[in-house]
């Protein structure tokens, strides 16, 4: 039975649902999902469970908010290079692509749950009203247990990045 949690964040300040779990400090983070990566490729919770890393849910990188907290994303990436950051959309695979080609952004990997939804419903953050994943940030050990959330209360919102660098470099 899959959990709805009613009204969990707002877009545009109107409330939105979330289906799945919400996930705490202390939990262990979700494997049983299946991405899509830019080239079609399968990866899975197991593929992404090697070593510490940032996880960022968003909309669209095609809008204004995605597009600047991946860029921003990109850029710290290079102060904690032994930190994974993945950044994963309901965008087809060729979009993000695209799109990370046009925008310079080399050390996120972009990862698409179009297929399946069986990511945005094990991290709680697939909004079904919307057809899209909310905006949060997971930050997880190298033992694959969760360090960092934030579901932003706001989905039009960027993320609190000094605290998601913050627990990321704690990591290591």
């Amino acid at each position: 039975m899959t959990t709805i949690r009613k009204g969990a964040v707002t877009f545009k300040g109107n409330a939105v649902d979330l289906e799945g779990p919400a996930l705490k400090v202390g939990d262990k983070a979700p494997a049983d999902f299946t991405l899509a990566a830019n080239d079609l490729a399968p990866v899975t919770g197991k593929d992404v469970a090697r070593g510490a890393r940032i996880i960022a849910t968003v909309p669209s990188l095609d809008t204004a908010v995605c597009d600047l907290e991946t860029r921003r994303f990109n850029e710290e990436a290079a102060k904690i290079p032994q930190i994974k950051i993945l950044t994963v959309s309901m965008d087809l695979p060729f979009a993000q692509a695209r799109w990370c080609g046009a925008a310079g952004v080399n050390k996120v990997r972009t990862l698409s749950d179009y297929k399946d939804r069986n990511f945005g419903r094990a991290y709680g953050v697939w909004a079904p009203g919307l057809g899209l994943l909310t905006r949060a940030v997971f930050v997880v050990d190298k033992d694959d247990t969760v360090r960092y959330v934030e579901y932003v209360p706001e989905i039009t919102n960027q993320p609190d990045f000094a605290q998601v660098l913050e627990a990321a470099k704690k990591l290591g």
